[in-house]
């Protein structure tokens, strides 16, 4: 079973552990999210493609990241039978765009946190009885 996680969490051991806390968290989101959203053709990176490709592009693969996994969530929430508002583009106008007012990226991470974790528990409810025998 996949578990939930949240965005004050993530703030706090992100902070506690000098931003190393962040970097395992998008490695288990994007290995929960392929997981999930297996079949769809698609593959979200994870850690060192996110961190390696980040620096090389100065952090402009890291919007991209942010706005295919808002989007992959968003074509999967069906296979759920969820629909989410948000998508890819919501999450990148809310990282970038937000920014100027500073809560910006907090709420485009907790988009990205809401709709993982409403995925994770269909997930979870659909797959629990084979998982348990």
């Amino acid at each position: 079973m996949l578990k939930k996680r949240g965005l004050t969490s993530y703030i706090l051991l992100t902070l506690i552990t000098g931003g190393i806390y962040g970097l395992w968290r998008i490695h288990i989101i994007a290995k929960d999210v392929n997981l999930m959203c297996n079949g769809d053709g698609k593959n979200t990176g994870g850690f060192l493609k996110y961190f390696f490709l980040g620096l090389i592009t100065l952090g402009i693969y890291d919007l991209v990241w942010l706005y295919m996994l808002g989007d992959r969530l968003q074509d999967n929430a069906e296979k759920y039978g969820l629909k989410f508002k948000e998508g890819g583009g919501t999450v990148l106008l809310w990282f970038i765009a937000g920014s100027f007012i500073v809560v910006g990226p907090f709420i485009a991470l907790h988009i990205l946190f809401k709709n993982t974790n409403a995925l994770i528990d269909e997930y979870n409810k659909k797959y629990s009885n084979v998982v348990q025998g």
